[in-house]
């Protein structure tokens, strides 16, 4: 059976504070975001900006993170007042923020894996079966 594996990877600059953290990472401050977004399907899909399904995803849409705030994405944003009740602001759950919301803007038949890094020394990856 055929395969095809994406990848794509940007960075974005937010603020965030972890809520009920005792230490500096509780109190307000910012990141540069790099992320990776790999896609995998066994067949190809269309796309908003193409009719034939010749794609696992629009490079576009696995980007959508890296847009400013103001056109909804976490680009220069305060993550606290963005994430959703529920999505604390470590790295664990914006790699899951990020995963869900790209899972919602891709065809039903692709797998994603998340990665983020909040410095260039740690990162987290997040994957949902």
């Amino acid at each position: 059976m055929p395969r095809w594996k994406l990848s794509t990877e940007f960075t974005f600059d937010s603020a965030h504070y972890i809520q009920d953290y005792d230490g500096p990472c509780g109190r307000i401050h910012g990141h540069t975001y790099r992320v990776l977004v790999e896609a995998t399907a066994d067949r190809l899909y269309p796309s908003e900006h193409t009719p034939h399904p010749s794609m696992v995803a629009d490079f576009k849409t696995l980007k959508w993170a890296k847009k400013d705030v103001t056109q909804g994405g976490l680009d220069h944003a305060l993550l606290n007042d963005i994430l959703p009740e529920g999505y604390h602001t470590t790295a664990e759950l914006i790699a899951q923020y990020i995963h869900d919301e790209t899972k919602r803007r891709v065809p039903d038949g692709v797998k994603l894996k998340v990665t983020v890094w909040e410095t260039p020394t740690s990162w987290v990856e997040y994957e949902d079966d």
